[in-house]
């Protein structure tokens, strides 16, 4: 599933393609996906100019003057743009298209149709899906401080409350777990029982490997690809995820994976105790 830094590279990837331009139509091929697109997009949308490409969590928005459309790409989705003269033949997951007056094209691309593509008139904000969400982790509000405060009165895993979007955005399984290990804590290790200090350094930590996996294009597990098609390879610098029995790169202790919150969560027994 692309998680914050995947959803970030292709805001990055799209954004000087699509900002400023104006869009010509809407070709929609399916519209169930997680929620119903609307079938009227090509009439609201037309001739209108997208004045920004801005990400809230793992959600992208693209800002015109009288509205936001909301994407989110679920579990397998992907965002690509083609020029008039490169467009590729549409493939059977190729939902929809934003076509400008220029001749490019930006193409949802979603196998499973977990993905949702949502418009949405008012202070985006105020959305539902945007109102009760947590700080961005890469921004000053995200920090030991907020997270002492925040977290200190919970009595959870620690890994499944920075997990929580309503804590902060953004921070999914894989990056949770690589967090974890760089600041020495234990996943499963209560929120009541982390310092003061622990809780700055874990801030630290969860925006550096949110920083670096951004600047290796996200990580790719599955079917993520970038709005170049390109696959991510922050995976190659995984320290814990996925490397259960495999040999911890600090000390040599063996991996060892649990289940906190129906997800997989992978650690050092020795590092992180």
């Amino acid at each position: 599933m692309p998680e914050l830094p995947e959803v970030e590279t292709t805001r990055r990837g799209i954004e000087p393609f699509i900002t400023e331009q104006i869009i010509a139509d809407v070709v929609l091929r399916q519209p169930r996906l997680r929620w119903p697109v609307r079938t009227d997009l090509a009439e609201l949308l037309h001739g209108e100019r997208i004045i920004a490409v801005r990400r809230r969590a793992k959600y992208l928005l693209l800002e015109t003057a009288v509205g936001t459309l909301i994407i989110h790409m679920g579990m397998s989705g992907s965002l690509r743009v083609f020029t008039s003269s490169n467009v590729p033949d549409v493939l059977k997951h190729d939902h929809l298209d934003i076509v400008f007056i220029n001749g490019s094209i930006l193409r949802f691309h979603d196998p499973r149709r977990f993905g949702a593509v949502l418009w949405y008139i008012g202070t985006i904000e105020h959305h539902p899906l945007l109102a009760k969400l947590g700080p961005e982790p890469l921004s000053d509000d995200f920090n030991g401080s907020y997270l002492y405060d925040r977290l200190n009165k919970q009595k959870r895993a620690i890994k499944i409350a920075i997990m929580d979007n309503k804590n902060v955005v953004g921070v999914g399984n894989i990056y949770a777990n690589e967090a974890l290990f760089r600041s020495q804590i234990h996943p499963a290790t209560s929120t009541l029982n982390l310092t003061s200090t622990q809780y700055i350094i874990l801030a630290e930590k969860i925006k550096e490997v949110l920083q670096e996996a951004i600047i290796a294009g996200g990580s790719t597990l599955r079917d993520f690809v970038n709005s170049d098609g390109k696959s991510g390879y922050f995976q190659l610098q995984h320290d814990v995820y996925g490397r259960v029995n495999e040999h911890c790169k600090i000390c040599g202790q063996l991996i060892e994976k649990i289940s906190l919150g129906q997800r997989s969560s992978f650690f050092c027994p020795t590092c992180q105790k």
